[in-house]
């Protein structure tokens, strides 16, 4: 593998570790104080679709950096949605 292959490999685990890692880190917050005040569920959702897509354009379906850093962002970022409209408020009627 020469220089720039290792580069171009090494960039991708940027990703990979930095996404997932992020996310899980807000993660990790909404659930330790039970509380989503401020955390948008429409901006996690739209992440969560983007990080899809941008698995399905670098056609690198079976690559550990696009499956950790794309996929797994998405599941963790529907993950907060799920989370956020759970620990909404509930409505009395």
């Amino acid at each position: 593998m020469g220089t720039s292959s290792f580069l171009v490999n090494l960039a991708g685990w940027i990703p990979a570790v930095v996404f997932p890692s992020a996310t899980g880190w807000q993660l990790f917050k909404i659930v330790k104080s039970k509380n989503a005040a401020g955390v948008s569920v429409l901006t996690w959702l739209l992440f969560g679709i983007a990080n899809i897509g941008l698995y399905v354009y670098t056609e690198k379906f079976g690559s550990f950096q696009s499956i950790f850093g794309f996929l797994g962002t998405a599941m963790l970022d529907f993950l907060i949605v799920g989370i956020t409209i759970y620990l909404r408020p509930k409505k009395h009627t």
